[in-house]
């Protein structure tokens, strides 16, 4: 199985994603935690050069690098662990760029184009909170896609997905043990 968590900055996802690998490990699932942007050579590159620079990159060249990272991501990490038979946890995937990429202004078409190849997960969990929220929840220094009007608009695509890409909503106002709690019902009913 294949699940992706997605969300604004700050709504949670790694926390989110980190309790449901370790519930079901506790259920006796054989689940593993993986991430966008990976830990590999050109999600490294991301993370160095296009999340933490001043200047935000054209939003072409950022699209294009996160599906690269995204091919690399499947290939290295994604596929062989659903090989192996392991429930995949994605924290971020296809979702994030058609939202963060969009709302820099790219087509969703082009985007959903150049990424035709990811596959789809079983169940996209997005975790819904208010713009507003995620500035006061980031302690450290924003990257340059965490301003409050970049996270307007991708929530605003966010919320659109989820009519169009039936992701599950999630309210990530609740307490950490409900969100976990939610999460898990709905991933325990396609399991």
């Amino acid at each position: 199985m294949f699940i992706c968590v997605e969300g604004l900055d700050a709504s949670g996802k790694t926390t989110q994603s980190k309790l449901l690998v370790r519930n079901l490990q506790g259920k006796g699932f054989d689940a593993v935690y993986t991430t966008e942007p990976t830990r590999g050579r050109i999600g490294r590159l991301i993370r160095k050069h296009v999340l933490t620079g001043k200047n935000r990159l054209s939003a072409v060249l950022e699209a294009l690098l996160f599906a690269a990272d995204r091919v690399d991501h499947l290939e290295r990490e994604i596929i062989p662990a659903m090989r192996s038979h392991k429930i995949v946890v994605t924290d971020r995937y296809l979702y994030s760029s058609l939202a963060y990429q969009g709302a820099a202004g790219l087509d969703l078409k082009w985007i959903e184009e150049v990424n035709r190849w990811a596959m789809k997960p079983d169940v996209t969990i997005y975790i819904d909170i208010s713009p507003e929220t995620v500035l006061q929840r980031l302690k450290r220094e924003k990257s340059v896609m965490e301003t409050l009007q970049n996270q307007r608009r991708v929530r605003e695509i966010y919320l659109d997905l989820v009519k169009n890409y039936g992701l599950r909503v999630v309210d990530g106002n609740k307490s950490r043990r409900e969100v976990a709690q939610e999460i898990m019902e709905t991933v325990t009913s396609f399991l």
